[in-house]
């Protein structure tokens, strides 16, 4: 089921004009109202459209939890995070396959004293370098972004920029140095990379985000707004940009997920199917999609 907000960010993204600066799309609403999979939506549209994707599924795992945090080999003012970045590398060139063979590289990069990647490359050698040497995935990411930003505006690919969680960029970490102080999301080698594709000064794509209570750190119970989640640095980073809201179910889409269910044979007990049943899922819920499917869950 495709609803309101992903049939407007859809109509947005078929007018894009690519001679324009990449136009900034922030997808935002309540806990479970469907901003994530509006967001997939945009994806799974612009893959059909033949676009280059550049997806980041959950920003926040990047601030939190982190299972390894290196000096960078590259900047010693910066943290790599290896195991994230080399996973993610991994995901980008099973989607981008084609792409990556295609695209080609503007310099020389110096990995080691042993080992570099000449001009004239293709973008999948990097990656391959990043996915072969660990060690190395974080300035990696930073590589493959910077030349995709670069050439997105000579007209040979459409570009994608999808984050989810998106006010991670500009939050708080959990993540501890080895005398315990915090580091900042400004440190982080992955983040600071991701930072720059938020800006629109480049051409030929667009940039759509989604924002996030769930899974971000430090951020005041049920805040939804993009003020609230974005904070002061955040906004002004992002603006200007197109607010799309995600809402609960009107009465037509909840009948429409709830019939669903039902025809799936998710709703078991012998009384979902009722009217009286089907008031009270209505009740319980609040018509929220992600309260709906979690109540459904037991039933």
């Amino acid at each position: 089921m495709v609803r309101k907000p992903g049939l407007e960010l859809l109509s947005y993204l078929k007018r894009t004009n690519f001679a324009h600066p990449a136009v900034r799309y922030v997808i935002y609403g309540e806990k479970g109202t469907g901003k994530t999979l509006t967001l997939c939506h945009a994806v799974h549209h612009c893959a059909k459209q033949n676009w280059l994707i550049l997806h980041i599924p959950d920003a926040h795992r990047w601030v939190k939890n982190c299972r390894e945090l290196l000096p960078s080999s590259y900047n010693k003012e910066r943290f790599d995070q290896p195991l994230e970045a080399s996973t993610w590398l991994k995901n980008f060139a099973v989607t981008n396959e084609r792409f990556l063979k295609e695209i080609k590289t503007q310099q020389k990069y110096t990995w080691s004293q042993r080992e570099s990647t000449e001009e004239g490359s293709s973008l999948m050698s990097i990656v391959e370098q990043g996915l072969n040497r660990v060690r190395n995935s974080s300035d990696v990411v930073g590589v493959v972004l910077k030349e995709l930003k670069q050439q997105s505006s000579w007209g040979s690919f459409k570009l994608l920029v999808a984050v989810d969680g998106v006010n991670s960029l500009w939050g708080r970490t959990t993540l501890k140095k080895e005398d315990r102080s915090a580091v900042s999301v400004e440190e982080l080698t992955l983040t600071h990379n991701l930072r720059k594709m938020m800006t629109n000064d480049w051409t030929g794509g667009a940039i759509v985000t989604t924002l996030s209570w769930t899974g971000s750190v430090f951020q005041p119970h049920g805040a939804y707004l993009p003020s609230e989640l974005l904070g002061k640095e955040g906004f002004e980073t992002l603006d200007p940009f197109v607010p799309i809201q995600a809402h609960n179910y009107t009465d037509l889409e909840f009948e429409s997920c709830y019939q669903y269910y039902l025809e799936r044979r998710w709703l078991q007990h012998e009384k979902a199917s009722t009217n009286e049943g089907r008031l009270e899922l209505r009740f319980l819920s609040g018509g929220n999609p992600g309260e709906f499917e979690r109540i459904s869950a037991f039933i």
